[in-house]
């Protein structure tokens, strides 16, 4: 719903930062957490990929299916409530992290944080839209969507210099970000008068999705060991395939879905739904197989890899850049399918320079940053133009739903990765890991495909995007 007209934030300066801070808090666990997997596995004494992999898959999964409807459920009790309640959650679930005990325990507090994220993060970007002030509203949206990028690059750092202390520092850094964040909310942001929704969100179809995807995980994951056709695998199928008919189901029926399914109607969104799922794919494979590989192949420690991974992320934002002028001038879907094609070259130079001996600066280096440019060019292009076709009132659910697919692109691509390695043993083989990049790069190669199915002229995307649209980039 829309707000009641309300007063512009009196210190507009500082209440950026808090939501900023948040997102970028939000985003870091996104990333932050891949360095770490070899220092969790060896605290809890598990070796095993495939069961590590779930430290990663947990919270993609309930973030993106959750994102949505907690979305709309702010929007209907009030975006600054929910942003606290969020930050709230997000911070105690992380305390619950540092202290877990064993595997298991810090998967579950890894699934209750990302349902604080998936409640503070359309929360902020709603009060940026409706607090700051109108004529810096624009640079704004830009500057919170950069705090995610940001995240994109400093994770991968800030993991490795945590974890050479510990692990469980990564979630501790939470706890001082968290607290400071939700006490200066509590003083400085504004609260907005908003309509009530005629309907609560669909939080059953939510449920759905997390099961639907989180059996299709696990079959893919554990069908190795128990065998492709063996009772609980084919289980994992039937249960994937009964609970995402039963979401469509329930999409089709709520008054308040978590997907509209008339929004699959339109060309454009459907199109960059497929190609933004993809191109997660491939980057979730490319991220947590070179992470893996300096780590297991090369010995690397946690601070050594974070270092490393970081010149890529920090590719992003100048890509962007580019891929914004880019699509004044060519069709959106050239734009995206040539940073599909640059993240896919990433991995086939790693594939074709890698050795056993650490070579990195010729080695990983000029693979993963094409990986970093594509990941630029591709992304923000395809989600910022799935929604321009969208009416009005669709946008921002428009929006939320294709950040879900790159969500669920990312479960995909982590799980099938697992697979490919061999899943019983976190070192992996080295051939295992060349298919690994094979693989990215054959996916990359579909996605660069699909995207030409977003086939329009970019100039007019530019005239419609609404500022929600912006910065999903």
């Amino acid at each position: 719903m829309s707000p009641r007209p309300a007063a512009t934030a009196a210190r507009p300066g500082v209440v950026l930062v808090i939501l900023c801070s948040a997102v970028f808090m939000a985003a870091l666990d996104l990333f932050i957490v891949n360095v770490a997997l070899g220092a969790i596995g060896t605290d809890f004494g598990e070796g095993s990929l495939s069961q590590l992999s779930w430290v990663l898959n947990g919270y993609t999964i309930f973030y993106g299916a959750l994102l949505v409807p907690a979305g709309r459920l702010t929007d209907s009790l009030g975006r600054k409530a929910g942003f606290q309640l969020g930050l709230v959650l997000f911070t105690l679930a992380s305390l619950g992290c540092a202290l877990s005990g064993n595997l298991w325990v810090l998967v579950a507090f890894r699934c209750l944080q990302a349902v604080g994220a998936a409640v503070l993060t359309p929360a902020s970007l709603g009060l940026v839209l409706t607090t700051l002030p109108e004529e810096n509203r624009s640079r704004s949206i830009r500057i919170w969507a950069s705090s995610g990028a940001l995240a994109g690059a400093a994770g991968p750092v800030v993991g490795g210099l945590l974890v050479a202390s510990s692990w469980r520092g990564i979630f501790l850094l939470n706890l001082p970000i968290g607290l400071a964040a939700v006490l200066a909310a509590a003083k400085f942001v504004p609260s907005v008068k908003q309509e009530r929704a005629a309907h609560l969100p669909d939080f059953l179809g939510g449920g759905l999705l997390i099961v639907a995807i989180g059996t299709l995980a696990l079959g893919l994951i554990e069908a190795p060991g128990w065998g492709w056709s063996s009772t609980a695998a084919t289980l994992c199928w039937v249960i994937s395939a009964a609970a995402l008919g039963a979401f469509v189901y329930s999409s089709a029926k709520h008054p308040s879905p978590v997907i509209e399914l008339s929004l699959m109607k339109h060309r454009t969104f459907a199109w960059s739904n497929i190609t933004v799922l993809l191109l997660s794919v491939t980057f979730a494979a490319e991220l947590l197989s070179v992470i893996l590989f300096m780590e297991q192949r090369w010995h690397w420690s946690a601070l050594q890899t974070g270092l490393a991974v970081a010149p890529g992320p920090c590719m992003v934002p100048i890509f962007a850049l580019l891929g914004q002028r880019l699509s004044r001038k060519l069709p959106v879907g050239i734009v995206t399918g040539l940073g599909a094609l640059l993240q896919g070259l990433g991995a086939t130079v790693i594939l074709l320079a890698v050795g056993p001996s650490p070579d990195y600066v010729t080695a990983i280096l000029p693979g993963w940053l094409l990986v970093g440019a594509g990941n630029g060019l591709a992304f923000p292009t395809a989600i910022a133009s799935a929604t321009v076709e969208l009416p009005a009132h669709q946008s921002s659910t428009g929006s939320a739903v294709v950040n879900m697919s790159r969500q669920v692109g990312m479960v995909l691509g982590t799980s099938i990765l697992v697979v490919i390695l061999g899943g019983a043993d976190a070192t992996g083989q080295g051939d295992t890991f060349f298919r690994g990049w094979w693989f990215a790069s054959l996916v990359a190669l579909v996605a660069a495909g699909t995207a030409l199915g977003i086939s329009r002229p970019t100039r007019e995307a530019g005239s419609r995007a609404s500022p929600s649209q912006e910065a999903t980039s």
